[in-house]
């Protein structure tokens, strides 16, 4: 395992070079800030929400790999004063999906700051989050020797046509996204790296219905205190060394978790959808963009009568989707 994380160092570094720095106000990072990394794409709809929600939870800075926008994302993202910007046309794809760009990124600005890697339709949900920053929550687990923070990914959907309600810039996406599925979920422990296999929810009732086991994964960790030694092997579902995979208690117990609120199904998803298929830049032959252009052609609704409503964390964990452990 030490030398296949050595390995994915190495193509980090190679892949580097593909990026040009936009602007890099990584110099304004200060010991103990929290910073977010993430990859994105013709996002700006998404984006005023998007900062400001995490800006709201207490990331101090923002390290954001534009992938050729055409949308105007990477200007307003370079307009931000808290927010740090590269841009490249390389390869989605031959970059393990923008692995190799994170963690390049975050082997060089990284280094001793508790990190969040995330999507700009993943919105992080934990333990107190509605009264206590996420300081709180990294200073926790700092007093508790822990590095890593598992999430599940909650996929997010409306009640009626996904394509029903507009979506604003600077709405809050969770306004026209406010169902999921409180069960449907399998778990199975990866032997190789020790994390949980976890797949379910809308995307495998609807899309992958007949498949199960090809639906997209929904186990995550995306928050860890990092290390250049660190790496991520497959997107943020797993990591090198492998002991921060164990995001959960082997022995029957419960470990503090958290849920990314994924709020993909909004008005704009059929496009994208269209969009990723045409490239052909994601996963497995970008099966998962087939199966969604299928059914949005003929179904574009997620919406089922045993679907809740979603109301904030402390339900989540009621239901047993998170949970906040030993925190009180």
């Amino acid at each position: 395992m030490r030398l296949r994380r050595k390995r994915h160092q190495v193509r980090a570094f190679r892949k580097h070079f593909a990026l040009k720095p936009v602007v890099n106000r990584t110099a304004r990072i200060r010991p103990g800030d929290i910073l977010l990394f993430s990859t994105l794409r013709d996002e700006f709809v998404r984006l005023p929400y998007f900062l400001r929600y995490y800006r709201n939870l207490g990331v101090a800075h923002f390290v954001i790999v534009d992938n050729d926008s055409t949308d105007g994302s990477r200007e307003y993202l370079a307009d931000q004063p808290d927010v740090s910007v590269w841009t490249t046309k390389a390869s989605y794809k031959r970059s393990k999906f923008g692995v190799d760009w994170l963690n390049w990124l975050q082997r060089k600005y990284g280094h001793g700051h508790w990190t969040l890697v995330v999507d700009p339709d993943e919105f992080f949900i934990y333990p107190f989050c509605d009264t206590r920053p996420i300081r709180a929550l990294t200073d926790w687990l700092d007093t508790s020797q822990v590095r890593s923070f598992g999430a599940m990914l909650l996929d997010m959907y409306p009640k009626g046509r996904i394509d029903a309600v507009p979506y604003a810039p600077g709405q809050d996406p969770i306004e026209i996204t406010g169902w999921f599925d409180p069960g449907n979920y399998m778990i199975e422990k990866n032997k190789q790296y020790g994390n949980l296999w976890i797949q379910g929810g809308p995307r495998s009732r609807v899309f992958f219905a007949d498949r199960p086991k090809k639906a997209p994964a929904l186990n995550k960790t995306p928050l860890v205190k990092w290390h250049r030694k660190y790496t991520y092997i497959s997107s943020t579902h797993m990591l090198l060394p492998r002991g921060l995979n164990l995001t959960y208690d082997e022995w029957g117990g419960e470990k503090a978790s958290g849920i990314l609120l994924h709020a993909k199904f909004l008005d704009t998803f059929a496009a994208k959808a269209q969009e990723e298929l045409a490239r052909g830049q994601h996963y497995s032959g970008s099966v998962e963009y087939k199966a969604y252009a299928e059914n949005v052609r003929s179904n574009s609704e997620l919406w089922c009568k045993w679907s809740e409503k979603y109301i904030n964390w402390r339900q989540l964990e009621i239901l047993g989707l998170m949970s906040k452990g030993n925190w009180a």
